[in-house]
């Protein structure tokens, strides 16, 4: 009994004496504890401070740890937990060691209490209070943002993980959402509602606050440009009664970051490279109802390009080649974007050179005295990087070489930075992700670079059901299903039925964009349609066949697209009317019947345009051209040319203009058949009905088409006051052209004298009015106010028109 208690004895000596007190108070029967923080209590406010960090164990010397006994776990299995520790039965620990442990064991987020302590006996006791499992997340008190929106923010969800880290994080992001969508005094209390089996509800009561607006946006410095020019620029709006739609209204102090950006590039693609913002001050108003905005801008004067030059360090690089690449020349107006653009230059035409590896650094030097910025642009070779591996992450639908064979670099390639964004660009264009991120790593070696193509994918499927009126089609349906990315292959798929008063239409379309792994576009299309055209001449024409198609690019803005088509064309008329008791004429009743239509043609089409959308500067040219008569029962040549240009003279107020002309000649003795006749007006020349000029029979009034046309057009694009989101545009127009040329023996009697009952003449037409556009939600749709400014007795006019059209 002597020898057990003098071993007791030696062992307590051993320890420190705040443990040997501990254990005495501890009766020697439960371990000495680390602790963290504790448990949640129900029904209880979350603290928004952070977790207090587990205390240290107390001061122990160096003991060896017989057993391991882990106590507490409910849901967590014991050798779970024994997996976290950093401790094995016969390790020698210490206060260090079992800090670390608790530590350790705390940042796996399964735990809110975590204590560990030893025993006399080695005994190493583990006791540990498991975090909550989420029953529920609950939002209350929500009204400007849906709950669908806000789950979307939080990463807390039912049978997760409770951690009050986690909770801090949520609460932050729910209040930045609120500060985005212009409600900056919004905030959120969380709550915790304690269930039986360690679950817990988590509620986030919401006080959202008022909406802050934009009472005003104030300029200081500017007399270049008005205000109104250049809050045009600005993404941030001023707020409307009419603004119900839009959130740029708001005070945003991340978009008005943006917004000195947008005002520095608006100015120095005008010549002010001295351009700054001074400030931009955002002041509440006293009853926190809005935000009045003032920028101060010290405009500088405007600037010419003065010296452009080229310095390279490579001796097989000329330099005075390279400058005649150059999209810059001395004397014209200094355009920031200019810049860019002939940096983009120089680095392809170094890398076509074999010199992918290039840097280009421009250095300017300003002349105030002269108004004059010299640029320099440096090229000199870089660090040599090949790319040694493309990693496509975030496509759960779309295949890997549809990604990859957008990428203008594959593995082995040298690493450029240019390629890359256009890669970048490629994807976007696409149209199958809603965001795209491309980002370098570091590859396995120096030399050696990691591409990490990320891609969150989006719907790319539409079902498309509709119902229109207009004064063209009266009633019109359509139902219509769209995949442009089917089976995740990148392919188009069309399916469309539209029944109307005019036409009806069943066609079905697809299309390969990537035909045998190259860059060419093949499709084929079937279709049968019906124009019941006897409004504006007598008959009614049905078709039906299909084709194919293949498209290639011949550079970066030109494609040329060749087809083959197949079709069954019927003409049908009323019964007796090409009897000599109907009075229907010769250039109708010769082509009633069935014909086959075998044709083959191609289309080149170039386009300059700054935007595709909404262009406000450069041209596109198309020229189209059908041969008829490969087979079959027709045979005709048709060409047909256009050309578009736009100037925009600000933002809003934009030229374009267009001329167009299209001729159709028989050949093998053949007439050109009525369907096959060029018919203008309606929505192709304003202030006249479908059809409505041209060639005529006046007995009957039926409109006979033309083989021959030219139509000019110039338009204003005007701003109507109305904000952007309505999607409302307003144009002013002129249209003025001719339509005729009918086969002779139409026009002329057996006799050879003109056929009186047939007019044909080239007269100009000429007509001018306001367009309105509108993108409205059912779909795009057109006003036309027209009046006449030329025509003939036998034309059809009309001063308004309202229509419709389908995108699909």
């Amino acid at each position: 009994m002597i020898r057990q208690d003098a071993s007791a004895l030696r062992f307590a000596r051993g320890l420190s004496p705040s443990l040997l007190a501990l254990a005495v108070a501890a009766g020697l029967a439960g371990p000495a504890l680390a602790q963290t923080a504790p448990a949640p209590q129900p029904a209880q406010a979350v603290p928004t401070a952070e977790a207090a960090p587990p205390q240290q164990t107390q001061e122990v010397e160096r003991a060896v740890i017989n057993r391991i006994l882990v106590r507490g776990n409910q849901r967590i299995d014991q050798t779970t937990v024994l997996s976290y520790l950093p401790i094995q039965p016969g390790d020698t620990v210490d206060a260090a060691v079992l800090d670390v442990a608790v530590r350790t064991l705390t940042r796996t987020q399964l735990f809110a209490d975590v204590q560990l302590g030893v025993q006399p006996n080695g005994d190493l006791i583990v006791e540990i209070v498991e975090n909550p499992i989420i029953n529920q997340v609950v939002f209350e008190g929500n009204g400007a943002i849906g709950e669908e929106k806000l789950r979307e923010e939080v990463t807390l969800a039912p049978r997760g993980i409770y951690t009050r880290a986690k909770v801090q994080e949520d609460v932050g992001k729910i209040v930045e959402l609120y500060r985005l969508s212009g409600r900056i005094s919004a905030t959120v209390t969380p709550k915790l509602v304690q269930l039986e089996q360690n679950r817990v509800d988590v509620i986030f009561e919401i006080n959202e606050g008022p909406e802050t607006g934009v009472r005003a946006i104030t300029f200081l410095g500017n007399t270049a440009f008005s205000d109104g020019d250049l809050q045009e620029v600005m993404v941030t709006k001023r707020s409307q009664w009419w603004q119900i739609f839009g959130s740029n209204d708001n005070y945003d102090p991340n978009r008005l970051d943006y917004d000195r950006e947008q005002l520095r590039k608006f100015y120095t693609n005008r010549g002010f490279y001295d351009f700054r913002v001074l400030s931009a001050i955002a002041e509440l108003a006293p009853d926190d109802s809005a935000f009045g905005i003032t920028i101060t801008v010290e405009e500088g004067d405007r600037y010419n390009f003065g010296t452009v030059d080229v310095v390279t360090e490579n001796d097989r690089l000329n330099p005075e080649f390279l400058k005649l690449l150059l999209p810059i020349r001395t004397g014209q107006l200094y355009e920031s974007d200019k810049i860019e653009a002939a940096v983009d230059a120089l680095t392809f035409a170094a890398g076509s050179a074999g010199y992918a590896f290039v840097e280009i650094d421009p250095t300017y030097r300003a002349n105030p005295e002269t108004d004059t910025v010299d640029v320099t642009f440096n090229v000199r070779e870089g660090q040599r990087v090949y790319v040694d591996r493309i990693n496509i992450i975030g496509n759960t639908r779309t295949l890997d070489n549809v990604i990859r064979r957008e990428m203008m670099l594959t593995e082995g390639d040298a690493f450029n930075r240019t390629l890359l964004e256009r890669s970048r660009n490629n994807l976007r264009g696409l149209g199958f992700f809603k965001d795209v991120t491309v980002e370098e790593a570091r590859g396995s070696a120096p030399d050696r670079s990691v591409v990490n193509v990320t891609v969150q994918e989006q719907p790319t499927g539409e079902l498309s059901v509709g119902a229109g009126f207009s004064s063209v089609d009266s009633f019109v349906v359509n139902l219509g299903v769209t995949e442009r990315n089917f089976r995740g292959r990148g392919q188009n798929v069309v399916a469309r039925v539209e029944w109307g008063s005019l036409r009806q239409q069943i066609d079905f379309r697809f299309t390969e964009p990537k035909f045998l792994g190259r860059d060419l576009r093949a499709g084929f299309d079937a279709f049968h349609s019906r124009y019941d055209l006897s409004e504006y001449s007598s008959y009614d024409y049905r078709s039906t066949g299909g084709g194919v198609r293949l498209s290639y690019p011949l550079n970066a803005y030109t494609l040329l697209s060749t087809r083959y088509f197949l079709k069954a064309d019927e003409i049908i008329v009323p019964n007796n009317f090409c009897n000599g008791l109907g009075g229907g004429t010769n250039a109708l009743c010769d082509q009633v019947g069935s014909f086959l239509n075998s044709s083959a043609g191609y289309t080149l089409f170039v386009d300059r345009r700054n935007d595709p959308i909404r262009p406000t500067r450069g041209w596109t040219g198309r020229l189209i051209q059908d041969f008829a008569g490969l087979g079959g029962d027709v045979n005709y040549v048709k060409t047909e040319a256009e050309i578009s240009a736009y100037w925009g003279i600000t933002p809003d107020w934009v030229v374009s203009t267009s001329a167009s002309t299209g001729y159709v000649s028989g050949w093998g003795g053949d007439p050109i058949r009525i369907n096959d006749r060029f018919f203008k007006g309606g929505n192709s020349f304003r202030g006249f009905e479908t059809a409505g000029i041209g060639p005529r029979d006046v007995l009957t009034t039926d409109a006979l088409g033309g083989n021959f046309y030219v139509i000019g057009t110039m338009e204003l694009t005007v701003p109507n006051g109305l904000p952007e989101e309505y999607g409302i545009r307003t144009s002013l127009f002129t249209d003025v052209g001719t339509v005729g040329l009918l086969d002779e023996r139409y026009t002329v009697d057996a006799n050879g004298n003109p056929n009186t009952r047939i007019v044909d003449d080239l007269a100009l037409r000429a007509s001018a009015g306001v367009s309105i556009h509108w993108r409205s939600p059912m779909g795009p749709i057109r006003f036309d106010l027209s009046t006449i400014l030329g025509s003939e007795d036998y034309d059809k006019t009309e001063t308004f028109r309202f229509s419709t059209s389908t995108q699909f």
